[in-house]
């Protein structure tokens, strides 16, 4: 449905139909529907609920948040933690190879270009 507001008058005007939601539900096809709208918007937050008070928050995950806890949980900082606990480097080893597999996952390019 689109409004438009002619004056003090307001009118309504069919873009497009789907289809009405009963048969949808009898079709079990409201899941894949609302899958592929949600390609359409990167911030949807769909609530099917018969609730008319619901309320909810969303928060955007980064891919650094995400791969950090695989990181720790997969216990590779431990591991080179453990490797290079007798050598003098000056700087975080460890961190240094997490932001190059990290960038080697999300960017295409040179490795060495991961510090950019």
């Amino acid at each position: 449905m689109e409004n438009r507001r002619d004056g003090a008058k307001t009118t309504q005007r069919v873009l497009c139909t789907i289809e009405r939601l009963d048969q949808l539900h009898a079709k079990g096809s409201v899941e894949s529907l609302i899958q592929s709208l949600t390609r359409f918007s990167e911030r949807a937050l769909l609530i099917l609920s018969g609730k008319t008070d619901v309320s909810a928050s969303a928060r955007k995950i980064g891919p650094v948040l995400i791969f950090e806890r695989l990181w720790e949980e997969v216990a590779i900082k431990k591991v080179l933690q453990g490797l290079l606990s007798e050598r003098k480097f000056e700087f975080n080893v460890e961190r240094a190879v997490f932001l190059t597999v990290l960038h080697r996952l999300f960017v295409s390019g040179s490795d060495r270009s991961c510090d950019k």
